[in-house]
């Protein structure tokens, strides 16, 4: 499963442009207009000295700007772990094909690798790079080259193990917004409690709107980023799972497809 590195990261720049756009538009146009009236409501009646009970709205709780780049952070990370499942589910797909066609009982010989080999060099060169094909066509030029079965085993285990580790280098920027999604949330904390402290001589004065509403800029940043890192982070190890079930499944392809059926004279 090799990509160019170059279409990979205009696929990650554009992704980050469109969730930008599309989280901005639904806070510009939705969550502050409502959050700002919900705001201006409850000064209104505190000045007019009304005692009413303050209802928790959800348009309060994720109105601030750490709360807006979480969620941008949120749905850029879900657009690049979506692009890898689809990647490992074609990648999957070709487990269930019998991709060289070997019957049953038959026995593969040193020079019969070159025969079994056209199948996977015909394949589109897309699918040949994929983590199968590549495993197959160098166990059995390894076989035809050196008769020797278990140089074919340790090559399929070295591919394999390098495939892992690759796939697991590709989780670094999953694991960087994982780290940054709670960190947003605690600069918002920082943010909130020295506005707080700022307007402390309003309070004492009996205005404690700002204190108020700077309060819950500190404790619902850092709600919402914890909420939103939780979930990523399911989501990235089922990934990681995925990825390590397809590594695990083409190494065991080779062997009961291929290294079993493997026979020197």
């Amino acid at each position: 499963m090799k990509h160019n590195p170059l279409s990979d990261f205009l696929y990650q720049l554009f992704a980050l442009i469109v969730a930008f756009i599309i989280v901005h538009a639904v806070y510009v146009t939705v969550i502050r207009p409502n959050a700002n009236a919900i705001l201006e409501e409850q000064q209104i009646r505190q000045e007019a000295g009304e005692v009413y009970e303050v209802k928790r709205s959800i348009y309060i709780v994720i109105k601030d700007y750490e709360q807006e780049a979480c969620f941008i952070l949120a749905l850029w990370v879900f657009a690049i772990m979506a692009l890898k499942a689809k990647m490992v589910m074609e990648e999957r797909r070709l487990l269930s094909k019998s991709l060289l066609e070997v019957t049953p009982g038959t026995s593969i010989l040193p020079e019969d690798a070159r025969q079994y080999s056209r199948p996977l060099q015909t394949l589109p060169m897309e699918e040949r790079e994929y983590l199968l094909p590549r495993a197959l066509l160098s166990a059995l030029q390894r076989f035809g080259s050196t008769r020797n079965i278990q140089d074919v085993s340790t090559t399929v285990r070295e591919i394999c193990e390098t495939e892992s580790d690759r796939l697991d280098s590709e989780l670094s920027m999953i694991r960087y917004i994982i780290w940054a999604v709670p960190s947003i949330g605690f600069i918002g904390t920082v943010r909130g409690i020295g506005e707080a402290l700022g307007q402390a001589h309003k309070a004492v004065a009996g205005d404690i709107v700002g204190v108020t509403v700077s309060l819950g800029v500190a404790f619902n940043s850092t709600f919402i980023a914890l909420i939103i890192s939780i979930f990523i982070m399911f989501l990235m190890h089922q990934l990681q799972l995925m990825q390590e079930r397809l590594v695990l499944d083409t190494q065991n392809y080779c062997d009961v497809n291929l290294i079993r059926q493997l026979q020197v004279r």
